[in-house]
């Protein structure tokens, strides 16, 4: 036997009645056989017969529950005013018995055409009937343009697609999108906004989402980056702002890093999509003579990449350039010896008549140990003798002491009006710049390898032959870690070798050792 169609299970808070049997005869039925004898038992049967004589007065003779066919095809029955008036007595004497709507199967295949008014539970299969169903409806553009009836309070329509999303009407007559979602298991009724100002569709979609992101709360997500401009449009927009922080000789230095190296390979790329492996094809592709200039170009890369990532363009940690090995390059480590230190000397004197500013800039130089663009770019208010107090250097701020010597020079040199530097440039206004004058004059000298920064060296290595202490060393050429300083040692290992060795001698010749 089918089960009646449209039918829809629901829990059975108790028995249920069949169709077909009016609900006073089977709620005072029910209380009767749960009941059993007592003193209210001819009261209950009295009340049964008042309900079934005023039902067949009605000329309702499907009111006993005598079925033809199947016992789904039976039809609601219609009772008087009388059966009506018993059945509500009926229900209030007994309200603690609870009973459900449904249709009764039978158990076997005997289907008697006629359920008796004292048919029961046991009689068959109880089927429920299908609950009410709230107010649904497709909610779009044209529902909600339409006009709905208003209640005495608000009610909701609930959408036929997507679970939980619904427009809630107000007394008032406006309307409001709205999804109602579990979350944590505690349920949340979200209103999205008023229907006259957010469109269906897009109410729709956020609906979905809020209940996507419910659905997904606590498992792991996987970090989504927005779309990103190329490496080119992100320097060219961002290059200043990172500038900032730098000191002007190294934001110049680093544009053209960008401009003469890093543009080349990664200029096309999207600065989410810059990856480990574009890195290393050109670490690769540098190999050889280009060495140098990748291990000068990759901090410049992993800096941009880096503020990309404060800026929500890449993930965080994504920094391809992070453990990247450099270049092992030859330290390039020259010392002047007493000769090459006598030819620099006499070359010095003949060029001072012609070239005195490249002159004393080359022997202040000599004299302090101070990198090239300290001496270049000195100006007369950092002259304090006997010291010259720098604002600024490549470590910060740094103090060079002058001895008689460089003070000398300092001495020699006129002021000139409306210039700040010591040393002038052939522009007005500008410093000195001797490299070309020093490419020239270190072929006059010999010494085609010696290099303006081999001249701080030498100083190091001077006071190291004089058995200066280094942690003075590090202070005389304003070394801020005494780590930096430290590559000087083995200068100082030697020193100490050599006095052992002479003092060896010494010794060798009082005992009458051959040496």
């Amino acid at each position: 036997m089918e089960v009646a169609r449209g039918a829809q299970a629901r829990p059975i808070l108790g028995p249920l009645r069949p169709v077909g049997i009016p609900e006073p005869i089977f709620a005072l039925n029910l209380a009767l056989s749960s009941k059993g004898p007592s003193a209210t038992a001819p009261k209950i049967r009295e009340q049964i017969q008042i309900i079934e004589r005023n039902s067949r007065a009605t000329g309702d003779d499907r009111a006993h529950g005598n079925l033809t066919g199947t016992p789904y095809a039976a039809e609601p029955h219609i009772m008087g005013k009388s059966a009506v008036k018993s059945a509500r007595e009926a229900s209030t004497a007994l309200r603690s018995v609870v009973a459900g709507d449904g249709y009764l199967c039978p158990v076997n295949d005997r289907n008697s055409a006629t359920f008796g008014t004292s048919s029961g539970m046991s009689d068959g299969h109880m089927v429920p009937i299908a609950r009410k169903r709230g107010r649904r409806a497709f909610l779009d553009g044209n529902f909600v343009r339409r006009k709905l009836p208003l209640n005495a309070s608000e009610y909701c329509i609930w959408d036929t697609e997507l679970a939980g999303f619904g427009l809630r009407v107000r007394p008032s007559g406006n309307y409001f999108w709205f999804v109602r979602l579990r979350h944590r298991g505690k349920h949340r009724r979200i209103t999205l906004g008023r229907s006259t100002e957010l469109d269906a569709m897009l109410a729709r979609s956020q609906a979905r989402r809020l209940l996507a992101e419910a659905a997904l709360d606590g498992l792991p997500k996987r970090v989504v980056v927005k779309s990103t401009p190329t490496m080119s449009d992100f320097v060219a927009t961002h290059f200043d702002d990172l500038a900032r922080v730098w000191k002007p000789s190294t934001a110049k230095r680093n544009a053209d890093a960008w401009k003469n190296e890093l543009v080349e390979h990664f200029g096309d790329i999207l600065v989410a999509d810059v990856s480990k492996a574009d890195v290393v094809r050109w670490r690769d592709a540098c190999a050889g003579e280009r060495e140098a200039r990748f291990n000068r170009a990759v901090p410049v890369l992993a800096a941009l990449l880096k503020y990309a990532e404060a800026l929500k363009m890449r993930r965080k940690g994504s920094n391809p350039c992070r453990g990247m090995p450099r270049y092992k390059r030859q330290a390039m480590e020259r010392y002047l010896t007493p000769a090459e230190y006598a030819r620099v000397g006499r070359e010095l004197r003949e060029q001072e008549a012609e070239f005195p500013q490249q002159v004393a800039v080359v022997r202040l130089l000599l004299y302090t140990g101070a990198r090239r663009s300290e001496i270049e770019k000195l100006q007369w208010d950092w002259v304090k003798p006997p010291r010259l107090m720098l604002p600024d250097s490549k470590t910060g701020p740094k103090t060079i002491w002058l001895s008689s010597q460089a003070l000398a020079i300092l001495e020699g040199i006129e002021k000139r009006d409306g210039s700040p530097f010591v040393f002038h440039g052939f522009r007005p206004g500008q410093p000195i710049n001797i490299h070309g004058w020093w490419n020239k004059f270190r072929s006059r000298c010999a010494l085609p390898d010696v290099r303006l920064h081999d001249l701080r060296h030498s100083f190091a290595s001077t006071a190291i032959m004089d058995d200066v202490a280094l942690a003075t060393i590090g202070k005389l050429l304003g070394h801020v870690l005494p780590e930096t300083t430290e590559k000087y040692a083995h200068l100082a290992d030697e020193v100490v070798a050599e006095a052992a060795q002479r003092v060896s001698g010494s010794l060798a010749s009082a005992i009458g050792l051959r040496t």
